[in-house]
Order: structure tokens, then sequence, then C-alpha cells
């Protein structure tokens, strides 16, 4: 039954990920071709005006959190499918789901983090020269 639920989750999981990948590309990447949410006169969706502008918006940031969250589900899940087909020992499979836990969710935080921080970074005024500086790397 626990597997049953947790096979369930993992298709549900898909499913999500296929919506919000969708919004992300169609906000995040094909805002050049489509001009759908492009906040500057700079029609470049990754400029860094671009970038700030969406992160400032407060739903950008929760749409990544959630995201990152059924990602790291849906590959940690199927990894722990595939492993436990080559290994059927209990011992091993039970230290296999605990070292998979503690991964995806050091990697959950660590993504947390960097999604707020770049939401509360794009809140901040940036100045003339520091884009001018980070359009120069970039090149």
């Amino acid at each position: 039954m626990r597997e049953t639920k947790l096979w369930t989750w993992h298709m549900l999981s898909g499913a999500v990920i296929l919506v919000l990948l969708g919004v992300h590309m169609i906000y995040t990447h094909i805002g050049e071709i489509t001009h759908f949410m492009v906040f500057t006169n700079n029609p470049d969706p990754i400029s860094i005006k671009n970038v700030q502008a969406r992160d400032a918006m407060a739903i950008f940031p929760v749409i990544f959190i959630i995201l990152l969250g059924v990602a790291l589900y849906h590959g940690l899940y199927g990894l722990r499918t595939i492993l436990f087909e080559i290994c059927s020992v209990k011992s091993i499979q039970k230290a296999i789901s605990a070292l998979l836990l503690i991964l995806g969710l050091g990697l959950f935080i660590v993504g947390t983090w960097g999604a707020v921080k770049a939401h509360t970074n794009a809140k901040m005024p940036v100045s003339t020269e520091q884009v001018t500086a980070l359009a120069g790397e970039r090149k």
C-alpha cells in the first residue's frame, strides 16, 4: 500500500512538473519570441533587468520552489526505484531511502534559499554600472 501511494505521488509530480516547466519556459525563456513577461525595453528575457523584474514578483520564487520540490521528489524516487531493482536486500534499501531523503532535503533547502535570496535581492536597486558590468561578463 505504501509503495502504491509513493508511485501515485511520483506520477502526480510528473504532471505538476509538466505544467510548471511549461509555465517556466514560457515566462523565462520564450519571452524574446512572444514578448510575454518582458518587463523592460530589452527584449532579451534573461537580461539582468528582466530577471530582476521577474524575481521581484512573489509568484516566481513560489513556482520555482514548488518546481524544485516536485522535481527532486520525482527524480529521487525514480532513482530509488532503479536502485531497488538492482538490490533487493532490505537493509540496503532502507539505507538507500535514508540517503536519498537526506540528499533531497539538503538540495531542497539550498534551492529554496537561492530562490528566496534571488527574490529579496531583486527588490534591491541596481545601478547602471552594475548592469553594465554584468552585461560585460555575459559576453
